[in-house]
């Protein structure tokens, strides 16, 4: 008889296996307020899991900010249950318009000034004022993380989502450092397991539609933000039916040797660094640069805690190339000055494929898990 191994089998084994003793103890560490070490840790233990049966802020935490992530983005993060709420058993974050809140002129004339709640000050993410030329960050989303709650060094995520479809809407699930041990970004490293764009159409000049059909997973690292050897670690895949129409798993092993990056169970990335580490993979030697990872073991700067984020962004100046061929165009230029006000001004090519009376356009997540390796 032929045993069939599903999903379903895998989550129910490793589960089991949570509580059985172990001969070989996991390789994986963990710290938080929502982490209580057992006396033996056990490769396969499940250490962090979300079914969203109810929104746990114990274990999520809102980032408030009006940054824009470090890519001019054009949403205002806040902590709102009209934005980040669960339903069915399922996270949903919604995008919706400051102007609802507070009126179409307050967007070029107003203030938002997030005062002690704000999370990140870059780019004057505490406080802005609305100018003719420069609005205030028209969209309001969610962006949770679990940087106080968990953290953890190797082990195996996996993430089940759907992600939304409408012009310009980017969700993400992904991992950032808690300490920033190595500098700033990105020396510390980035692991995103899954970035999409929400354009059903957003098509490249070799015809390669880089919309809802397609989904990413990226580790970013270098010896500074100029030197971002991402390229080098990005892989893709397509579905020709879309990631929007259902649930999709997302997947990323990280351990001692390397990750190795799954969507619905097919392998789609492996990261093998060589003995030299990333430094020696960056080929940064060549370049007479200084190794910031030197203190670290060959999978520095992956070799610390990283924290887990989901977010849904809007637009910015980086991730939606300009010159890519979508229907009704795209409102603004990554160089305009006006990047916000433009995309904004231009509501009416986007704000259909929104499709705003379902939820269409929210990122909606099933569940998150995370396993000792």
């Amino acid at each position: 008889m032929k045993l069939v191994i599903t999903n379903s089998l895998v989550v129910l084994l490793l589960a089991v296996h949570a509580y059985a003793d172990c001969d070989v103890p996991s390789l994986t560490e963990a710290s938080g307020t929502h982490y209580n070490p057992p006396a033996k840790l056990c490769p396969g233990d499940l250490i962090f899991e979300d079914q969203f049966d109810s929104f746990d802020l114990t274990k999520w935490q809102h980032e408030i900010t009006l940054t824009g992530g470090g890519n001019y983005e054009f949403e205002y993060y806040l902590n709102n249950r009209t934005n980040s709420y669960v339903q069915d058993g399922n996270l949903h974050i919604k995008p919706t318009y400051l102007s609802e809140d507070f009126g179409e002129n307050f967007l070029y004339s107003g203030v938002l000034d997030l005062g002690s709640e704000c999370t990140n000050n870059d780019n004057n993410g505490c406080y802005r004022q609305g100018t003719e030329t420069n609005i205030l960050n028209p969209i309001e989303s969610a962006r949770i993380r679990t940087i106080e709650s968990f953290s953890f060094l190797y082990g195996t995520a996996v993430v089940r989502a759907k992600v939304p479809a409408g012009d310009w809407l980017w969700p993400a699930l992904w991992f950032l450092p808690t300490d920033f041990s190595y500098g700033g970004w990105p020396v510390s490293g980035e692991i995103d397991l899954m970035e999409s764009r929400g354009n059903k159409e957003f098509v490249s000049g070799d015809g390669v539609n880089i919309g809802v059909t397609q989904v990413g997973s990226t580790l970013h690292w270098g010896t500074s933000s100029q030197t971002n050897q991402y390229p080098r670690t990005h892989y893709e895949q397509n579905n020709a039916a879309g990631y929007d129409g259902d649930f999709h798993i997302y997947k990323v092993v990280w351990d001692p040797n390397g990750f190795q990056f799954y969507v619905d169970d097919a392998l789609i990335g492996t990261v093998t660094p060589p003995d030299g580490g990333f430094y020696e993979m960056g080929h940064f030697a060549d370049s007479g640069l200084p190794n910031p990872w030197s203190s670290g073991t060959k999978m520095a700067p992956f070799d610390k805690r990283f924290h887990m984020i989901i977010n849904l962004a809007i637009g910015g100046t980086t991730y939606f190339p300009d010159g890519f061929s979508n229907p009704g165009g795209k409102p603004w230029s990554n160089t305009s000055p006006t990047a916000m006000t433009d995309f904004w001004k231009g509501k009416s090519q986007w704000e259909p494929t929104w499709n705003r009376a379902t939820d269409q356009s929210h990122f909606i997540i099933d569940y998150v898990q995370i396993y000792a390796i």
